[in-house]
């Protein structure tokens, strides 16, 4: 069966107010120990590769098998780090090998009168069978807000 080779594109918006101080939140994306006590599958996913660098120019990958289902891969690359203001990435998605996904995603840290707000903003680009996958990767970013609102408790 022939895969029929189209694009979709997506985007979305997510922001939170998390009553934490500013310094915190960043820390939670900035230090290697603190992202992996949050980012990821959880316990839903065995972990694979994982790399940090955490650099304008530096990749962090993140691979892992799901219980009963497939690899997930992500591989970033930070294109713009301005401290405690923002971070800038373009990421590739894969699963079982495939490539699903290429995206940017910029990441903006704003104090607020009791903690921090948060906003995620993406634009992604879903290749030939992932073309439906748009509305999936917002859910899983909101999962991993989720996550990181759990970790900062």
């Amino acid at each position: 069966m022939a895969i029929e080779r189209r694009l979709a594109h997506a985007g979305f918006t997510l922001t939170r107010d998390y009553p934490v101080p500013l310094e915190l939140l960043w820390s939670a994306f900035a230090e290697e120990d603190q992202k992996l006590s949050w980012w990821g599958a959880g316990d839903a996913a065995e972990p694979g590769e994982w790399a940090f660098d955490f650099r304008i120019g530096g990749r962090d990958v993140d691979e892992g098998t799901f219980h009963n289902g497939p690899v997930s891969r992500y591989e970033a690359t930070y294109t713009d780090i301005v401290e405690h203001v923002r971070i800038v990435t373009t990421y590739d998605m894969w699963l079982d090998g495939v490539h699903m996904s290429t995206s940017v995603a910029s990441l903006e840290f704003e104090p607020i009168y009791d903690g921090t707000r948060f906003t995620h903003v993406e634009h992604g680009v879903f290749f030939d069978q992932f073309q439906a996958d748009g509305p999936g990767r917002e859910e899983g970013t909101r999962g991993l807000l989720e996550a990181l609102g759990n970790y900062l408790k």
